[in-house]
């Protein structure tokens, strides 16, 4: 099916929530693998979405952008646009930055939404969500909402899977990562951003955001894997795949419906979304 001619489907039941904190920082880490994406998050003036210095703030701001992406309405999406939009206006390199970036750059913001949509189907298999190929189809389609919530124009999005396996292969040889990268992403995927006594608590995510890391990725990371930590990371996705199946949809999607909630109380309100 094209894009035009898919039948939307409710998203809903496809997504777990536990995803978010399995599997978000190996996103963040995938997204910063390009140097004008991953410069633009260092260098970023805007102090109030660093997750180095407010890492819950970031972490609610990054899925309430999940949750109204996939789940919102055109009126969510316009008003997280704008938000985000504002925000974006100072992150652009100076004359001193490593490389050029400019955060519309619509380029990037495939590359951000390519990790997105990635990132969700491959939680989608690790926990054992299952759907055929029309309706994965379909999914994919819908999830092109991951970059036009940005400003990502709908013909930048790959024409069909097949077209983004093509672009998706191509972007993870262009990764790299410098040492300032590394040091920055390597201290996220540990949360060493947390209070320090929290950190105790999160020692099990750190071994599922590892985990959802492609191979290659670890690799250029110089990141620790091996056949133990891989069967217990399976074990994990399926104990949790098989609970999650057995709750009802409106507890499965938490916290991203609850996200979404917020998002309209604070657009009524006429409080900051980011």
């Amino acid at each position: 099916m094209s894009a035009v001619e898919s039948t939307e489907i409710d998203l809903r039941p496809y997504f777990y929530g536990i995803a978010g904190a399995y599997a978000g920082g190996a996103n963040t880490v995938m997204q910063l693998g390009l140097p004008p994406v991953a410069y633009g998050v260092l260098e970023s003036t805007v102090d109030s979405g660093k997750v180095t210095k407010h890492p819950f703030k970031r972490a609610r701001t990054t899925l309430s952008y999940l949750a109204v992406a996939i789940m919102g309405d055109d009126d969510d999406k316009a008003a997280y646009q704008k938000a985000v939009n504002r925000s974006h206006v100072p992150v652009r390199s100076n004359p001193d930055s490593p490389v050029e970036y400019n955060a519309f750059d619509p380029n990037l913001q495939l590359w951000v939404a390519a990790c997105l949509y990635f990132g969700t189907v491959d939680t989608f298999d690790k926990l054992g969500v299952v759907m055929d190929d029309e309706t994965a189809e379909t999914v994919y389609q819908q999830l092109a909402t991951l970059g036009t919530t940005l400003q990502m124009p709908r013909e930048l999005w790959p024409a069909d899977r097949t077209a983004f396996e093509e672009y998706w292969q191509a972007g993870l040889e262009r990764i790299e990562y410098d040492p300032p990268v590394r040091d920055y992403l390597v201290a996220l995927l540990n949360f060493r951003f947390l209070p320090l006594v929290l950190r105790p608590t999160a020692w099990p995510l750190v071994l599922m955001n590892i985990g959802f890391l492609p191979d290659s990725v670890r690799e250029k990371l110089g990141l620790d894997w091996g056949p133990k930590r891989q069967r217990t990371f399976d074990t994990v996705n399926r104990v949790t795949g098989v609970i999650y199946r057995l709750m009802p949809t409106v507890v499965r999607a938490f916290p991203f419906n609850l996200l979404l909630w917020d998002v309209r109380r604070r657009v009524r309100r006429g409080k900051p979304l980011v």
